[in-house]
């Protein structure tokens, strides 16, 4: 299983911590303690990888030592975050979503009344006219 640790650069501020991560241009975070801002951090950086891999850039090398931005106020922390790749995109991509489907009131009132689960019915429909007879293991939850 891939496994990512990059270091992250946790800010003090009057309220908790602001971080970011000197390897990853745009991937910030905040909490509101040290350990939630740990937490988000995980967070944050997964997503921003997750994104990264669906849109076909280039994940970058992490630093054994990270370029801390000049404006970084005093009190600084250098920390490691580690994410797992493979089951933030598992989670994400398996997670329920919500669409829109147009059918005839008929076929609506016959459905309700024989307490058809639409959600059920139309993913095994739509894997039928797929043709996907079994849900690939890495998209399993």
């Amino acid at each position: 299983m891939r496994k990512f640790t990059y270091l992250a650069v946790f800010e003090p501020t009057e309220i908790g911590y602001s971080v970011y991560f000197p390897d990853i241009v745009g991937c910030v975070s905040y909490g509101d303690s040290f350990e939630e801002a740990q937490r988000e951090a995980a967070d944050a950086l997964g997503l921003h990888i997750y994104g990264m891999e669906k849109d076909g850039d280039k994940i970058p090398t992490p630093s054994k030592t990270p370029q801390i931005d000049s404006e970084t106020v005093a009190g600084y922390i250098v920390s490691p975050v580690t994410v797992f790749p493979d089951i933030v995109r598992n989670e994400l991509d398996n997670r329920a979503v919500k669409t829109n489907l147009t059918i005839p009131a008929w076929l609506k009132e016959m459905a309700e009344a024989q307490g058809v689960n639409y959600s059920k019915v139309f993913q095994i429909a739509l894997m039928d006219y797929l043709g996907i007879n079994q849900v690939p293991m890495h998209d399993r939850k």
